[in-house]
């Protein structure tokens, strides 16, 4: 079984940082893309950046400059490091993966999310 633990988030005031982690676990053949996506009270859950197995990075219009994702493909851990944060960024962050494991193949599997909180 595959699990996706996330950990980093927290309070933050605008112009802050943070980093926030997400290590897969189990028994993992190969990592394909990962990201990170949030969902705002009352709103969809966007993609917010997303890294491919070999290290090719997207981002939406909105943090392009401030945030930057980045993998340890070693580790199967995927981080997203925040910058100069607004009070628009507060949100859940849920990190995302799609995984081949020696029994199941190519498939989605997300973590349990982590609250991200900007104040003004």
């Amino acid at each position: 079984q595959v699990q996706l633990v996330e950990s980093g988030g927290g309070l933050v005031q605008a112009g802050g940082s943070l980093r926030l982690s997400c290590a897969a676990s189990g028994r993992i053949f190969s990592i394909n893309a990962m990201g990170w996506y949030r969902q705002a009270p009352g709103k969809q859950r966007e993609l917010v950046a997303g890294i491919t197995k070999g290290g090719s990075t997207a981002y939406v219009d909105s943090v392009k400059g401030r945030f930057t994702i980045s993998r340890d493909n070693a580790k199967n851990t995927v981080y997203l490091q925040m910058n100069s944060l607004k009070p628009e960024d507060t949100a859940v962050y849920y990190c995302h993966a799609g995984i081949h494991t020696f029994l199941v193949p190519l498939s989605d599997y997300w973590g349990q999310g982590t609250q991200v909180t900007v104040s003004s």
